[in-house]
């Protein structure tokens, strides 16, 4: 391990004062003069045409100024998923479109002086619904008689297997080895089905956009986005308006999770402002997001795995069915991460087969959600090792470590599958799970509880495990870009596209900014997504900033600490070999000497063969290094009524070297809240013709303070060579472990195996009551 300045302490988030005082901006309080007011009129059916839409009385309502709907917009194909160019994801998407296909798909648009007046006059338009019949099993998606939920005039903008008029939205089939030799070789066989179902990202602050000219005539469109140069991108496309007229800036936003990866309320803003020649404003309330904007996909895993009374596995096949819903969006990419982020974490097994499809139906639209697919498939696969353990009596620890990948070593599944394409060959050149595993084992007790069954009133306890891995950003696709400039007190502007979605990426890439340069994080002023101010970025997901973005500010800072030495030598004649940025200084190690960064700045600004010390550079990455984690968990099962009561969670990761260890101490135990919340309370409840009938907080379960139990957290000690100091990717994977860890708790309490999720009292107990007597 080495000795760093700035990376490895946990310094205050650069924004963290001001946020807490509220003196920064979110995009509802940006002032817009003028501005119009957008109300959207949402589909009351699952599957409708819209034979007739009359605004007449509509537009008679005070201070409406336009109505959008189908007949007056132009329907332009395009994906909402804010992707990398072209997207994975298809073209089946258009502003308002004659025909509806789930609860709370688009009709129109009320575009109105005062946010009142749109919402009222949206209560007048009249519209004529051709009922079609609706499509809730996405096992029936594909069935010849099932009806089409597309056109054929949706496509595929990359070459991968679409097809509408099956409903199908993505598949994937990857393979290798020989399957069947692996059957026969088995001495025990388990094969069970899987499912994962909707959630909500539920992020404090909902969707929103303001949109306007600005005195140049350009749009300026402030967003609650994740991916601000995606949604220029989308924006030009959908509203046929130049790219280079359009800017977008993402002020602080209130959590994404991967919900605003999504670009769905930019352009229609951009619409009516374009058309109207007026700004616009549209913030979703909190029962529209939970009703039209993006889900987490739900998943059906057919797991099917062999082994040997040796504990030596033989084969893998895994069946993944996944529902997008009535769009596409990320349909390609989640699917792929089902296997992708999953099955390389076994890389011993020689005979694999896993075939992925993603199918339409008419519910809510899913899209990228924390873990993105490998939340789904983990569920899964850390249950089935829990059962192959229990059947060949090796404890779960000791059966993970036989089988999981290490360092130095490799998967064919980094090759043959990627995030919508044929993946990259990798070696993993850090690995600390067996450190993770041994952590929360002690930490929570493993085998003193393990199988004990303690039992106190009507209550008895289990302990459970699951472990994890996930990515750091997408490889060779995925890129950041940073660009420097010095000022004279020595400070430092840092311009970067990455997006700070709350997770504390401004305070990060400050910390690797200043490591290179010598100077604390305070002297980085850091400007971050506006896309005419700072260098291009995917944006906030995958997992890519401090990997990706944080690799592209190291190269950045590299460059101009060369500039400054240049100024130091020309200043004193030093030797470059001796030179050194250390306190806000250059150094000379053999004499001693020091010259301050101010005084290097005016030098090279003021004195002599004046220039302005700046760079610019960009980061992609040939690998995924993949970050590693464990997490055992705690509970009682009441037998009475089916309650599970979680006592603690224990969680250790490997995100190589922590840039900032109390920024991933938070990420870690956000995202197992998060998960344990996913686990046991959150649900999408649907009527029987699809409408979600608790889509507000008063209904819709959500952990709270009350809920949490005793949290542990364990960064290990690792250090990923390829990474900006170390670093690996930390916001996600904490999530894909929760779930399988309190199934496997759970059965280890009570001898009941639940396969579905969330775990309610009442699935618990409708299991209890099927056993006789529990089977341990």
């Amino acid at each position: 391990m080495k000795n760093f300045s700035r990376i490895g302490k946990g310094e205050k988030k650069i924004d963290g004062l001001p946020l807490a005082t509220g003196s920064l901006k979110f995009t509802d309080d940006f002032v817009v003069k003028d501005s119009l007011y957008l109300a959207l009129l949402y589909s009351p059916h699952a599957h409708a045409e819209i034979l007739d839409i009359d605004d007449t009385e509509a537009r008679k309502s005070p201070g409406v100024v336009e109505i959008f709907h189908y007949k007056n917009v132009k329907p332009i194909l395009h994906t909402t998923a804010g992707q990398g160019f072209p997207e994975p994801s298809p073209y089946d998407t258009v502003l308002f479109d004659k025909k509806v296909r789930f609860v709370g798909d688009k009709v129109a648009m009320v575009a109105a002086k005062t946010k009142k007046e749109a919402e009222e006059a949206l209560k007048k338009i009249k519209v004529d619904y051709k009922i079609l019949e609706p499509l809730f099993d996405p096992e029936n998606a594909m069935a010849p008689d099932a009806p089409k939920i597309h056109s054929l005039d949706c496509y595929a903008t990359i070459p991968v297997t679409y097809d509408p008029n099956k409903n199908l939205a993505a598949e994937v089939d990857i393979a290798f080895g020989d399957l069947e030799k692996g059957i026969a070789e088995a001495d025990i066989v388990v094969d069970e089905i899987y499912h994962t179902h909707y959630a909500s990202h539920c992020a404090i602050e909902p969707h929103s956009v303001k949109t306007f000219f600005d005195e140049m005539g350009r749009l300026v469109i402030i967003s609650s986005t994740q991916v601000p140069f995606h949604v220029r991108r989308i924006v030009s496309r959908v509203c046929d308006f130049p790219l280079a007229k359009i800017r977008v800036i993402k002020p602080r936003v209130g959590g994404g999770f991967g919900a605003k990866q999504e670009v769905m309320l930019e352009q229609l803003a951009a619409w009516a402002t374009i058309t109207l020649k007026q700004p616009a404003t549209l913030i979703l309330s909190r029962e529209e997001v939970f009703r039209s904007s993006r889900t987490r996909h739900p998943v059906r895993t057919h797991l099917k795995m062999g082994v040997k009374n040796s504990g030596d596995i033989t084969f893998l096949e895994m069946d993944t069915l996944l529902n997008t819903g009535a769009y596409g969006t990320h349909a390609l990419t989640v699917l792929s991460n089902c296997g992708a982020k999953v099955l390389p974490l076994l890389n011993k097994i020689e005979n694999l087969h896993f075939l992925g499809r993603s199918v339409y139906t008419t519910l809510p639209v899913g899209g990228a959600y924390r873990g993105y697919g490998a939340t789904q498939g983990y569920f899964a696969l850390n249950q089935h090792l829990d059962i192959l353990s229990r059947k060949v009596e090796i404890d779960f620890i000791d059966f993970v470590k036989k089988h999981h990948i290490r360092e130095g070593e490799t998967s064919k599944i980094f090759e043959v599958l990627g995030e919508g394409k044929e993946g990259v060959k990798q070696v993993v050149k850090s690995c600390k799970l067996d450190e993770c595993m041994d952590w929360c084992a002690s930490a929570i007790g493993w085998q003193e509880k393990r199988g004990k069954h303690i039992t106190h009133g009507d209550k008895i306890r289990g302990v459970g495990a699951a472990v994890a891995m996930q990515g750091s950003g997408i490889p060779l696709i995925d890129m950041g870009a940073a660009s420097m400039k010095i000022n004279e007190d020595g400070s430092f502007n840092l311009d970067v596209g990455a997006t700070d979605i709350g997770t504390g990426s401004d305070t990060i890439l400050a910390q690797i900014a200043g490591e290179v340069l010598g100077v604390r994080s305070d002297k980085i002023i850091v400007l971050s997504s506006d896309t005419d101010r700072t260098p291009f970025d995917v944006g906030a997901y995958a997992s890519s900033t401090t990997y990706i973005s944080g690799g592209a500010v190291k190269k950045c800072a590299e460059k101009i600490r060369e500039q400054i030495f240049d100024v130091a030598i020309t200043m004193k004649k030093w030797d470059r070999k001796n030179l050194v940025l250390a306190d806000e200084s250059v150094k000379n190690k053999k004499t001693g000497e020091g010259v301050p960064l101010s005084d290097i700045a005016i030098f090279a600004l003021y004195t002599q063969e004046q220039f302005q010390i700046q760079a610019s550079a960009s980061h992609t990455s040939p690998e995924s290094p993949p970050p590693f984690l464990a997490t055992f968990v705690e509970l009682d099962v009441d037998t009475r009524t089916g309650k599970v009561d979680l006592i603690q969670a224990a969680t250790a990761v490997d995100c190589g070297q922590a840039i900032n260890p109390i920024l991933v101490e938070g990420q870690v135990e956000g995202a197992v809240v998060n998960g344990l919340s996913y686990a046991l309370v959150e649900n999408f409840v649907f009527s029987s013709q699809g409408n979600l009938i608790n889509g507000h907080f008063k209904d819709y379960k959500l952990f709270t303070s009350v809920d949490i139990p005793q949290i542990k957290t364990h960064i290990v000690k690792s250090y990923e060579e390829t990474g900006p100091f170390g670093a690996k990717s930390v916001a996600e994977i904490g999530i894909n472990t929760p779930a399988p860890a309190i199934a496997n708790a759970i059965y280890d309490a009570v001898g009941v195996r639940l396969y579905t999720l969330p775990f309610t009292p009442d699935k618990v107990y409708t299991a209890l009551k099927r056993l006789k007597t529990y089977d341990y």
